[in-house]
């Protein structure tokens, strides 16, 4: 089992067999317009099976939370959670930027991150489908178009018709 371990300001565990919650807020609760979630949904979906594997993810008008699983890069090492967030993070802060004419720090430089342990996932899962209902943005699941869920049949493991 790899795991790795570094620290900024909160310590960060990475355990690369397994999922993770994350958690990120604009700097100072700055206000992300539709477009601005639009490109940050677009960013996030842009790693998607290039470093890790999503499961879900909602943009929110000041934080973002996202539910995958890092991949292996070309030398069979999976990618770090470090990697996964500068990709994330650096390119959507650019282009948001861009978009409202602003330059700075976007993000705050900390992301909230947790390895999921048994019986989490669905909690998470349920959690992010959840936030913008709770948040009163949409009325029911499906309904938030910066809300983004792998199809339910992709977590589950394929049965062949031989066996």
């Amino acid at each position: 089992m790899t795991q790795g371990f570094y620290r900024r300001n909160l310590p960060h565990i990475e355990k690369f067999i397994a999922a993770h919650f994350v958690t990120f807020r604009t700097k100072n609760d700055l206000f992300l317009p539709p477009a601005a979630r639009s490109i940050a949904l677009k960013h996030c979906l842009f790693e998607n099976e290039k470093r890790a594997s999503m499961h879900a993810l909602v943009i929110m008008p000041n934080h973002v939370h996202l539910l995958f699983t890092p991949l292996e890069n070309d030398r069979a090492e999976p990618f770090s959670l470090a990697e996964i967030m500068k990709g994330i993070k650096g390119s959507s802060a650019y282009n948001i930027n861009k978009l409202l004419s602003r330059r700075g720090t976007l993000w705050q430089d900390e992301s909230f991150d947790r390895i999921m342990r048994a019986g989490e996932f669905d909690n998470k899962w349920n959690y992010i489908i959840a936030n913008p209902i709770d948040a009163g943005l949409s009325k029911r699941p499906g309904e938030y178009p910066w809300c983004w869920t792998q199809p339910v049949t992709a977590l589950l493991p394929l049965v062949r018709k031989d066996q």
